[in-house]
């Protein structure tokens, strides 16, 4: 049986090494932002931080494919954008001589940027080796200053192994509780950066976010639940995202009275992993939406070795082997494993009660 040590190690100085580009972006008042198809804005940070991550997938893996949620298309349009992000890409490097060597080293070329971030347009599904990448999870939170995630996560025969999350803005601190503020004004400062993993039986763990080698790592766990009434909710902050209301109706249903904190990206997912959250909802907000793939992998896998349970409000697990969409799945209900089904029921009795 694989163990994934490499490809845990790729992924994670991978992502570490791509969170040096999006913290400087971070930092910039004019971060790059154009618009998709669907809407939301694209920073220079999305384009970057996804060729840096699937040069050094393929260096290592040339036969992987990759789901991402970019494309260079609009880049090979735009000139001063395109040379804007090499300028980044090119820059970017960890200050840990092996570690650079083990992602295969720097971008070669323009094109070979262009050519990394157009990598990512595998259609997905159950066979084969799959790696799922949002660059930047939580664009509209990383362009107001709040929490935003670096994504990555393998699939074999569309069953999640290795999950990577980069979290610049939270607190390297597991035992910090959330504060009702963390989705807002945040910082990359002194004390902040975390990146989390975990490989598939073996266990969720996080370290400090560095510019280099790897730290060393915390075995992390979910929070048991004694009390419901007092457990912590975490929520997407745009209602777009998720019905704010249903979920006030099921803390209400709960016994929960304390504000549920709303927080973008999955560091959602990340938080109650070492918990400093208890429950994360996401509700459906239309009879038609499909999450896409990249928004879920790695945190899914993250809180389930940590002790939890992921599903999603029909009680179904996350079933990423349909294409680049949870086609089957409707929602998600992450809560630690001995409550997850008290919680579920209360998701179920209050959705059940608005058709």
């Amino acid at each position: 049986m694989s163990t994934y040590s490499k490809e845990l190690e790729v992924a994670e100085l991978a992502v570490q090494r791509a969170s040096i580009l999006t913290k400087k972006v971070f930092h910039e008042k004019a971060k790059g932002t154009v618009s998709k198809d669907d809407k939301s804005p694209v920073t220079i940070g999305d384009f970057g931080a996804q060729a840096l991550i699937i040069q050094a997938i393929k260096k290592n893996f040339p036969n992987d494919e990759v789901v991402g949620e970019e494309e260079a298309g609009a880049l090979r349009d735009d000139h001063k954008l395109r040379e804007e992000i090499w300028a980044l890409v090119q820059a970017t490097k960890l200050n840990d001589a092996n570690a650079e060597k083990i992602l295969g080293g720097p971008v070669d070329s323009v094109e070979a940027m262009l050519d990394a971030i157009d990598a990512g347009n595998s259609a997905g599904g159950s066979k084969g080796r799959i790696w799922a990448l949002d660059p930047i999870d939580g664009t509209k939170g990383f362009l107001r200053g709040g929490q935003y995630a670096v994504c990555l996560a393998l699939m074999v025969d569309g069953d999640v192994k290795v999950g990577v999350l980069g979290c610049p803005n939270l607190p390297v601190d597991d035992s910090a509780p959330l504060a009702a503020d963390a989705g807002v004004n945040q910082t990359d400062a002194e004390g902040k950066g975390v990146l989390f993993s975990a490989v598939s039986g073996q266990g969720a763990v996080s370290r400090p976010l560095g510019t280099g080698a790897l730290a060393k790592s915390e075995s992390i766990h979910m929070k048991p639940i004694n009390d419901i009434t007092q457990a912590t909710f975490c929520e997407s902050v745009e209602a777009g995202h998720s019905s704010h209301g249903d979920q006030h109706d099921i803390a209400t249903k709960l016994g929960i009275s304390k504000p549920s904190v709303r927080m973008d990206s999955q560091s959602k997912y990340a938080s109650i992993a070492r918990g400093a959250g208890d429950i994360y909802l996401r509700l459906p907000t239309s009879k038609t939406y499909q999450e896409k793939i990249w928004d879920h992998a790695a945190g899914d896998l993250i809180v389930r070795e940590a002790g939890g349970q992921v599903t999603d409000t029909l009680g179904r697990r996350l079933d990423f082997s349909k294409g680049r969409t949870l086609a089957e799945n409707k929602g998600v209900v992450a809560a630690p494993a001995a409550v997850h089904d008290y919680v579920l029921k209360a998701v179920k009795d209050v959705l059940s009660s608005k058709q």
